[in-house]
């Protein structure tokens, strides 16, 4: 895709930089998200009756780092416009462009080993790549004309829709990082085009002078209780490339679903206890549905393929090559090295393995990497096992 190579170094900074600063605007971002809707949920009408006769609609009074604070939200505005007025949008905006950032560096630059998965969809890099921006923006325009209209609930039919469509697309971990990259695109864009541009027309109405519409306010309420339900879910999707017991699953656009619908849930009972209802059972029918989706992806337990150490690989390297390629390890495992371009095979610049740990990973998985026992017969297991040891030995 880029006209210029990137060594594995350099991606490794780029990746250590870009990442450190989306955790950082990321823990911002859902801080404040998690606080302004958890204060609003604890507001109470006012107690004095000159505030409600301004305006006021709601208090509340909190005590954090050693004094008490009088929080007053307005039903619109207040009768003069304060200043300075603090805004929170630049850490939306800075988790937005540094995860694309980091979508970039990790999975558009090498997308021919970490996006495409032909054994998936024969995708070219350029396609997977154009793909992949169009289903970012797409998404949005889909979700916002929806939330206009009908869409109530328009966000779970859509993360539905993209993890069933990204798994048909995408090598099997790009597909997660893909669903949370469209959905946290969806939360940027509700600020950007959304919740900000309505907190202007407050301020542009006050000092008009005129009465402000309160229909946008209402709006970017909606898009900001949206945003606040789909935290857990993207920030699932964020740690799940270290988690192949998910993403390599054959169902695994399920197993997705499954677990960012629980973690909405487990968003659910927060909220529900802010406005003092403590609803126990969803976090117990929450543990329920995580303990489930466990039992119902467990590889089946069985002894290791028998390997004799020493014992030459059955079949070819070439066979062993050629079973690594379809069976979707190099979506994981990839080569990265000088001179190998276009070359499919492991990365194994960190492990060497040996032939009978590949044998016992390929077969148990051993909750680090998928199980394909099942998937693939002993002597093929037989036969990737000998040419990554091969390689390794290299």
């Amino acid at each position: 895709m880029l006209p210029f190579a990137l060594s594995s170094y350099t991606t490794d900074w780029l990746d250590l930089l870009v990442r450190w600063l989306h955790v950082i605007a990321g823990i911002a971002w859902i801080g404040s998200s998690f606080y302004f809707i958890a204060l609003d949920n604890h507001l109470h009408l006012p107690e004095q009756a000159r505030d409600a006769g301004e305006g006021v609609g709601g208090e509340a009074w909190e005590i954090h780092g050693g004094g008490f604070y009088h929080v007053l939200k307005y039903k619109v505005a207040p009768p003069k416009l304060p200043e300075p007025l603090l805004w929170f949008k630049w850490e939306a905006y800075t988790t937005w462009l540094s995860g694309f950032a980091l979508l970039i560096v990790l999975y558009y630059v090498h997308a021919g080993s970490n996006l495409v998965d032909r054994s998936v969809a024969d995708l070219s890099s350029g396609q997977a790549v154009l793909i992949s921006v169009g289903l970012l923006v797409g998404g949005w325009i889909l979700y916002d004309i929806l939330c206009r209209t009908v869409g109530q609930r328009s966000e779970l039919l859509l993360a539905v829709a993209a993890a069933y469509g990204s798994s048909r697309l995408f090598a099997p971990r790009a597909a997660y990082l893909q669903v949370g990259s469209m959905l946290g695109t969806m939360m940027a864009a509700n600020v950007f085009f959304v919740i900000i541009p309505a907190h202007w027309e407050l301020v542009r109405a006050k000092k008009a002078g005129r009465e402000p519409d309160p229909l946008p306010g209402l709006r970017a309420k909606q898009r900001s209780v949206h945003n606040n339900y789909l935290t857990l879910p993207v920030v699932f999707t964020m740690i799940s490339n270290h988690f192949p017991i998910t993403y390599g699953h054959s169902r695994s656009w399920l197993i997705l679903v499954a677990l960012m619908v629980i973690g909405a849930w487990v968003r659910h009972f927060f909220n529900l206890r802010h406005v003092g209802v403590t609803a126990w059972w969803i976090p117990v029918t929450a543990a329920a549905g995580i303990a489930l989706v466990a039992v119902l992806i467990r590889p089946a337990s069985a002894p290791s393929v028998g390997v004799t150490p020493g014992k030459p690989a059955t079949g070819s390297a070439q066979a062993g090559r050629g079973v690594f390629a379809s069976a979707g390890c190099a979506a994981c495992h990839t080569l990265r090295r000088a001179g190998a371009k276009g070359t499919v095979g492991p990365n194994l610049d960190a492990v060497k393995p040996s032939r009978e740990l590949v044998v016992d990973r390929v077969t148990n998985g051993q909750g680090v990497m998928p199980s394909f026992k099942g998937k693939l017969s002993p002597q093929q297991i037989e036969e990737v096992a000998g040419y990554v040891s091969s390689v390794a030995g290299k």
